[in-house]
């Protein structure tokens, strides 16, 4: 879900190769969760191999990654890690979703309607431990680097920003914002969309805000741990109030209709729970590549080693070097 606090972003479009030369901190779950929702077939089924496991995610990381890493891009994926209790309540809403359109999938397949079965199908996905385990194997064996969050992957991709060691964070929510990443990449992930760079500046000059005031009005509007918001407050009246008075003033003046305190939601973007990863680039190791691909998984051995001749092709030296 995340916050939507879109109306008063305005991205800049620009071509990959702007990007060269950059590294980005991945939020994992974003990415592998678009993955499992859009490659599928024409019935909404996601990719699977000849065993029955899916494989969508594993197609979309590696030939994304093998693209993105061909035009000198570096990629720090970052996985969630335990999810903080104050979001039970937006993990039983996903979980409802779900269910309810897994049925209103096997319903629109019963009665031949294949374009709303891919519809519910996508809204039934979800990212399951084997799916988490074999991404990261996956990227381990591409020799690109995996950080487990203690917590929200988005507050460890910021913080990985903050401390320099990514320059943005690659993800479709625009959460990180809130958490204070300079930058936010947005679309890296989708073919044919057109690339987003957001900085975090710029959203809070063009807004007249501080950064204490944009969590405030994402805490206003909702987040994960407050899924809806104030009701009545979009990101507009939210900009419009918290530029009349101050944050805990407004909070005297509304319903507060939710479990987690609107003062503890601020804290937990204003300081969120994050770690000191240490990050280290590799060369990948195509047999084990391969092995986990091919072997266990039926892909194409023909399409991998191709995909590894495009990036020598790309003016690399070596592999080593491409990835390391």
């Amino acid at each position: 879900m995340g916050v939507n606090i879109s109306p008063l972003v305005q991205p800049n479009e620009i071509e990959i190769e702007k990007l060269a030369g950059k590294t980005l901190a991945v939020d994992a779950f974003n990415w592998i969760y678009q993955f499992i929702t859009t490659i599928r077939q024409a019935d909404g089924e996601p990719l699977k191999d000849s065993k029955g496991n899916i494989t969508s995610h594993l197609s979309g990381l590696f030939y994304r990654n093998m693209k993105l890493l061909n035009q000198n891009i570096r990629l720090i994926y970052v996985f969630d890690g335990k999810p903080p209790e104050e979001k039970n309540v937006v993990r039983e809403l996903r979980r409802d979703v779900r269910k309810e359109a897994e049925e209103e999938r096997k319903q629109a397949i019963e009665r031949g309607d294949y374009e709303a079965a891919r519809k519910f199908a996508q809204r039934s996905s979800f990212i399951d431990k084997q799916i988490i385990e074999e991404s990261k194997d996956l990227l381990f064996h591409m020799g690109v680097p995996v950080v487990q969050a203690p917590s929200e992957g988005e507050a460890e991709c910021a913080h990985l920003c903050i401390e320099k060691k990514a320059w943005a964070v690659a993800s479709q929510d625009f959460d990180s914002l809130l958490f204070g990443t300079p930058v936010l990449i947005r679309s890296l992930s989708y073919s044919g969309k057109p690339i987003e760079m957001i900085e975090l500046h710029k959203v809070l000059d063009q807004n007249q805000l501080n950064h204490d005031q944009l969590i405030s009005i994402g805490v206003l509007v909702g987040t994960d741990y407050n899924p809806g918001g104030i009701k009545g407050i979009g990101p507009k009246k939210a900009l419009k109030l918290i530029k009349q008075k101050p944050f805990k003033e407004i909070l005297k003046e509304v319903q507060w209709d939710f479990d987690v305190d609107a003062k503890h939601i601020f804290e937990m973007f204003k300081h969120p729970n994050v770690g000191d990863a240490e990050i280290k680039f590799s060369g990948p190791d195509i047999e084990k590549i391969k092995n986990l691909l091919c072997s266990k998984h039926d892909f194409s051995e023909e399409r991998i080693d191709n995909a590894f001749g495009r990036a020598e092709k790309a003016g690399q030296k070596s592999l080593s070097r491409f990835f390391g």
